[in-house]
């Protein structure tokens, strides 16, 4: 993290410094002055970075959002992955245990006479009841792995979107450090 700290330090001094044109074309970085002589070692630092940090980096010296809209990824969802949302979300809500208590309710119901097709253990409700249980768990368990990705996603996206943040501040200070060395300089001797 120092030296990806370094780094974005280095390489929006150097934007600051073309962006405001200072007298030194080089630019200035917090703590180190970037020269033509460690230029090459700013890009084997570079060089260094992860592919995250290098994406975020090249989105900021372009001056471009790193924020996407999530509601993005919802629409690539194959249908496997839209149904395994629905029986989810439906088996996971009061609805879903009401009309099964009713169901489960109605069947004993009908059940109770003496010319029942499923008489008093019954042993065909246990077995539609293990065959629901045995198809819902795995369908819940997909939806769970899809929600798990789509919040590594979104921890990856705020990542991204804290890291251009920080490199914004760092500018920040970059050319509030430049603006106050000029008004510094200008200042009469005392």
């Amino acid at each position: 993290m120092l030296i990806l700290g370094w780094v974005a330090s280095a390489l929006v001094g150097l934007v600051v410094g073309m962006r405001l044109g200072a007298s030194r074309p080089q630019g200035v970085a917090v703590g180190r002055t970037v020269t033509r002589d460690n230029a090459h070692d700013l890009e084997a630092q570079v060089g260094r970075l992860g592919r995250v940090e290098r994406f975020v980096l090249a989105r900021l010296l372009r001056r471009e959002h790193v924020a996407r809209d999530p509601a993005e990824q919802e629409g690539m969802l194959t249908v496997g992955e839209q149904v395994a949302d629905h029986v989810a979300s439906f088996g996971g809500s009061w609805t879903f245990i009401f009309l099964f208590l009713a169901a489960m309710a109605a069947w004993i119901a009908l059940n109770a006479s003496p010319q029942a097709f499923d008489p008093f253990p019954f042993i065909l409700l246990n077995l539609v009841l293990s065959c629901v249980a045995a198809l819902q768990a795995p369908v819940i368990m997909m939806s769970q792995n899809r929600q798990a990705s789509k919040d590594r996603l979104q921890a990856q996206h705020d990542y991204e979107v804290n890291l251009k943040a920080e490199m914004e501040i760092i500018g920040l200070h970059a050319k509030l450090d430049d603006l106050l060395g000029q008004i510094v300089a200008k200042m009469p001797p005392a």
